[in-house]
């Protein structure tokens, strides 16, 4: 079930939406029902019910939540004067304020979590419940009521953060709070909307850049929750159709509300308008959208089962791809790059979301999502805790799906696959044994995402880093916040970078922002400015984007400048801005091996230029050997510079190896060095904590002032030294390798793939394309069938031709907008290419 945003904003006031909101209940009864039918469910989601928490696998979960409260209760036993909580400081730092309405809801949730084997004095304990009342009354009257001195610092907080702890608090206490604080609910609510200062009237704006994606449906799941407190239908509706609009997929073509923010049809999924963010955002909604289906469960509201397909293709599309074994990559996860959680513990997030969608899903759908759940468990090497759930109901389901030796262990991904996330500049390329993920930019997607002193050093990961995640490997050993801490921010894998010491926004300007009000283009924190030049620029070219073809697929992008260098004659004299340096990149994904070329690398500016072939980080206690050989013939030393034809990495610790084939590349760097950095040069606020790793350097190095060069290489996963060593043999090809043109073939795949990048025709290899395009045509067998796919990088042409030399072929099947027609010394391809939105289109041949 997929529904386009159009359709379902264009069918906001029509009968049609009728199938998931359904008519207002006929009486008040129905509504006082529903509400708290709603409010019961949510107690049941935060806090467990007597059933689930009677299970021995919640006992750790119930452990936690009531140490939490416990702690938070003597620190308001010690507090001090003026002071809710001991040494938490309040009245100008939101984040301190935000953590107070954290501890009230977190004794609060004690109160109301039923005991598993071991009884709780904490349970039902109406003295601690009114305490947690008073201790909100306190707040509003001294910190929160008064809104000339509310809404410092971050938006987020006031809107969202702190309303869903007072929403979610007030429900867990509904029964108290009537009786004792009749008055709180209607107080809080009034602030609440008067603090959503980016909507209008008190309620959600679907026109504002920040009631969008994962934000909107945290603020319209606030205010469903402080609709049924107040037993307001009204409020509840209007809730529930804002954020329904989450579900729609992003048409890029016809934007309601100018929305970028979402899921897209390639399973794509933006927020911040620009950013990739599956992993972070993308992450949040969907546990929020599972969240809200379970707290609507019976209530009469809306009928949540509609909705659940949506939901699951999100998950088999759009993150699914992006979870090698058990680890979320890092491609998708925005500044949250920087932050100290790991992979593993980013898609126990999704597993509890996935197991609750599984709870709500029939049939087939269930069972692929419970086997999705038990794949991720038993190929994680992360312990996944479901401790960290939020739910201890979601616990115990979790448990059944993992105890029952009836559900398979079976991933949502085909053993090859290959993903290409045009929508947000991202591929994923996963065989058994590896999967590869690129990062890629445009003047559509976010070269990188810094903000709030998080992600200090950013620069360069959307201009082709890349990442090899390598099977049976612990993946935190070789990526994660330690992979950003201690390899160079100009040496990331895959990244060309002029070289060059570029300063964080936090040194530059002496805080996390560039601050300006008075210039024209109102440099504030959270301005549209800030987002643009600062917080998230984007590339300044259109040509990024690839074709896929079956399980194999080609990416191209040209590297670009980010906005800021492009304005620097609007921007302030002060505003500091950087120039890149200029390379023409394409990725061949195949079977056992990932081929990159590159052209034109250099820089306009003279400056030297470094392109990393790969950078590979490893424990300082794990065992590495280099082992390589020189393109005469001899055997490789082993250290700094040489004319290499391939070198190999191996891990011998975690069992792990990468090869390298270089196949027209100048000479080639090779460095093993231990590094030792402080977790704090990648985000202000980690942990002053010094890690080391082994690094491994492999680059290409252009002095200053010399000739832009050409680059080809590949990267064989899993390679032995005789693997490489018959390269030289086939068989891998580079076709052409130009800033124009960039092609390969690969005999044993009876491959050819290209990527034109200017326009007019291109001519290689026994194709013939009209550009910009990226093609892939494979032939297996001397009389078996011909496979072409055909996608549009630039995402704004109307049609993209091919010519396939040699005998007239006749079209088997094809996808809708693919017309084939003899020519003139072949067959000619022609394909409607225009809103595809980079979409590849593929059509099968025969003689």
């Amino acid at each position: 079930m997929e529904i386009t945003r159009r359709s379902l904003l264009a069918a906001l006031s029509a009968t049609g939406l009728l199938a998931v909101i359904p008519a207002q209940p006929a009486t008040a009864a129905g509504v006082a029902a529903g509400s708290t039918r709603l409010m019961a469910n949510t107690v049941a989601v935060f806090a467990g019910t007597t059933e689930s928490n009677s299970r021995p696998e919640t006992a750790a979960k119930l452990a936690a939540v009531d140490n939490v409260a416990r702690t938070n209760l003597r620190a308001m036993d010690s507090a001090g004067p003026g002071e809710l909580f001991a040494g938490l400081v309040l009245g100008s730092n939101e984040a301190n304020l935000n953590s107070a309405f954290q501890r009230l809801y977190e004794i609060a949730l004690a109160t109301c979590t039923p005991p598993g084997g071991t009884p709780s004095d904490l349970y039902g304990n109406t003295v601690t419940q009114r305490r947690v009342l008073d201790g909100l009354g306190w707040l509003h009257d001294h910190y929160y009521g008064d809104q000339s001195k509310g809404y410092y610092g971050n938006w987020f907080y006031w809107e969202i953060g702190l309303a869903q702890h007072i929403s979610r608090t007030l429900v867990l206490l509904a029964d108290e709070v009537r009786a004792y604080r009749p008055d709180l609910a209607q107080t809080y609510v009034a602030s609440m909307d008067a603090y959503l200062r980016n909507g209008i009237d008190g309620d959600v704006n679907l026109d504002s850049r920040f009631h969008t994606g994962a934000n909107l449906a945290d603020i319209t799941t606030n205010r469903i929750l402080q609709g049924a407190l107040l037993g307001e239908e009204a409020r509840i509706r209007k809730a529930l159709i804002d954020q329904l609009t989450v579900f729609a997929t992003i048409d890029p073509y016809h934007l309601d509300h100018g929305v970028t923010d979402g899921y897209y049809a390639d399973g794509s999924f933006i927020q911040h308008a620009s950013v990739a963010y599956t992993g972070s955002y993308g992450k949040g909604l969907l546990t929020r959208v599972v969240q809200t289906l379970k707290i609507l469960d019976g209530t009469g509201f809306a009928h949540g089962g509609e909705l659940v397909p949506t939901v699951r293709s999100w998950v088999q599309n759009g993150f699914a791809p992006l979870i090698f074994e058990g680890w979320m990559m890092e491609i998708v996860k925005g500044r949250a790059v920087s932050r100290t959680d790991s992979g593993y513990t980013d898609v126990a997030v999704v597993v509890e979301a996935v197991v609750d969608l599984a709870s709500l899903a029939s049939g087939a759908d269930a069972a692929a999502l419970n086997s999705y759940v038990k794949h991720i468990r038993s190929t994680s090497r992360g312990t996944l805790d479901p401790g960290r759930f939020v739910s201890p109901v979601s616990v115990v389901r979790y448990a059944d799906i993992i105890g029952d030796p009836a559900v398979p262990a079976e991933d949502l991904n085909a053993a090859a696959r290959s993903v290409a996330f045009n929508a947000m500049d991202r591929n994923v390329h996963r065989r058994p044994g590896y999967a590869f993920a690129l990062a890629r930019s445009s003047e559509r997607i976010s070269k990188y995402e810094y903000m709030s002193g998080e992600n200090l050093m950013p620069w360069f990961q959307g201009d082709g880093a890349y990442y090899l995640y390598l099977s049976g490997q612990d993946q935190s050993q070789a990526y994660g916040v330690d992979y950003f801490t201690t390899v160079s921010p100009y040496g990331l894998a895959g990244v060309t970078a002029p070289v060059e010491q570029r300063r964080t926004v936090p040194e530059l300007y002496g805080k996390p922002y560039y601050d300006n009000p008075g210039h024209p283009l109102n440099f504030t924190s959270s301005s549209e400015s800030q987002n643009t030049y600062v917080y998230f620029p984007r590339g300044t070219d259109q040509r990024s984007g690839g074709a896929v073809l079956g399980a194999y697929a080609a990416a191209g992008m040209v590297q670009s400048g980010d906005v800021a260098d492009r304005d620097r004659h609007l921007l302030p004299d002060d505003f500091v801005v950087y120039r890149n340096a200029t390379a023409i990149k394409s990725w061949f994904l195949l079977d056992e091996e990932i081929v990159v070329l590159a052209a034109g690398v250099g820089d306009p500016a003279g400056r030297a230029v470094t392109t990393t072939v790969d950078a590979r980080t490893a424990a300082p206690g794990d065992q590495i050997s280099l082992t390589g050989m020189l393109r005469g013939g001899r055997p490789w030393s082993g250290a700094g510079t040489g004319d290499l034809a391939w070198l190999r990495y191996a891990n011998t610790t975690q069992r792990t190896a990468v090869g390298y084939v270089f196949l027209d590349t100048p000479q080639v760097r090779v460095s093993l060095d231990e590094v030792t950095r402080s977790r704090r040069v990648v985000r202000t606020s980690n942990p002053d904590t010094a890690v080391t790793r082994t690094v491994l350097g492999v680059t290409v190095d252009q002095e200053p002032g010399s000739e832009p060069v050409c680059i080809a290489y590949a990267l064989v996963p899993n390679a032995g030294g005789t693997q490489l060593a018959s390269y030289p043999n086939g068989p891998l090809r580079v076709l052409a390798n130009t800033p124009r043109l960039q092609a390969v073939s690969h005999t044993g795949l009876g491959l050819r793939a290209a990527n034109a990048f200017t326009p007019g025709r291109h001519e290689v290899a026994g194709l013939r394309m009209d550009g910009p395009a990226s093609v892939i045509v494979q032939r297996r067998g001397h009389r078996g069938p011909t496979t072409v796919a055909v996608s549009d990088p630039t995402m704004g042409r109307d049609t993209v031709g091919v010519l396939i030399r040699g005998r007239s072929l006749r079209k088997v099947s094809s996808d809708h907008g693919v017309r084939v027609s003899p020519a003139h010394g072949g067959t000619r391809v022609d394909v409607d290419t225009r809103h595809a939105y980079g979409r590849s289109f593929t059509v099968t041949l025969q003689d």
